[in-house]
């Protein structure tokens, strides 16, 4: 069976860091950026732990601005 991995792309100028994306991840991938900001002065979203997606969505179905885009690869066995 193929496995299945997950990479997040966070659009970082929109993000508002209302960490919304974070609480929903299951696997704990995503994190506010502690010490950059944005232009517009919100600490942003990023991947923490790129290894660990499994591409399920689950933050970017609660991100209220749009601002994250899932993709799913499979890796063959």
């Amino acid at each position: 069976m193929a496995k299945i991995i997950g990479a997040v792309t966070i659009n970082q100028d929109r993000c508002k860091g209302c960490d919304l994306c974070v609480a929903a991840c299951p696997k704990e991938v995503l994190l506010l950026q502690p010490k950059e900001v944005n232009n517009r002065g919100y600490h942003f979203a990023f991947m923490n732990n790129p290894e660990n997606c499994i591409g399920c969505s689950a933050c970017a179905t609660v991100c209220p601005d749009g601002c994250i885009e899932v993709y799913r690869v499979k890796i063959p066995d």
